[in-house]
């Protein structure tokens, strides 16, 4: 017989194996490739395209921002599935819980349940901002931090140093594309 807490284990990892909304299959990263879409489109393709484009005149600049922003789009939606993919938060969570209270930031006597939020937040923020080091980002990440904390007492004040150590974390978890440079490592 199944014990309670093992129930609860299967329950979450039927919910953390990121299925796609339509059809169901398992390893779909709508918010890793939507993010690395939107920033590879807008910053990468835009930008190239106009530039390429200014060659042939105004309008060949107005063609080339398009033209640049679908294919920037499509590589960077591709970057942030890709880093999105390698990370499961099962194995995360396992990770963060067998391991969190040796963290020198941990508040003495609190549970892994507080800073669960900050890890995974750490994590997806990772994927979702891949173009971006922590530094860039934390402000975000700050002012953001009340939408993502759950159940989570804590302020970003305490967990700000869970986030940033599951960033890195997944920094160097990278696929193998990133590590050679492909987009920003925030990882010191």
């Amino acid at each position: 017989m199944k014990t309670e807490k093992q129930t609860e284990e299967i329950t979450k990892s039927r919910r953390d194996a990121n299925r796609d909304p339509l059809s169901g299959a398992t390893g779909a990263h709508p918010l890793g490739t939507g993010a690395g879409t939107l920033t590879g489109g807008v910053i990468g393709g835009v930008g190239a395209g106009a530039a390429i484009g200014t060659v042939a005149g105004p309008v060949g600049t107005l063609v080339g921002a398009a033209a640049g922003a679908v294919i920037g789009g499509v590589a960077g939606g591709l970057a942030g599935k890709a880093l999105a993919e390698n990370i499961d938060p099962t194995i995360e969570h396992g990770f963060w819980r067998s391991t969190f209270t040796a963290r020198p930031y941990i508040k003495k006597g609190t549970s892994y349940e507080e800073y669960a939020p900050a890890y995974q937040y750490g994590w997806e923020s990772r994927a979702n901002y891949h173009d971006r080091s922590y530094e860039e980002a934390e402000p975000i990440l700050a002012r953001d931090w009340a939408k993502h904390q759950g159940k989570s007492t804590l302020t970003w004040a305490h967990v700000k140093h869970a986030v940033r150590d599951s960033w890195q974390r997944a920094d160097r978890r990278k696929p193998k594309a990133a590590k050679n440079g492909k987009w920003a490592s925030g990882a010191k």
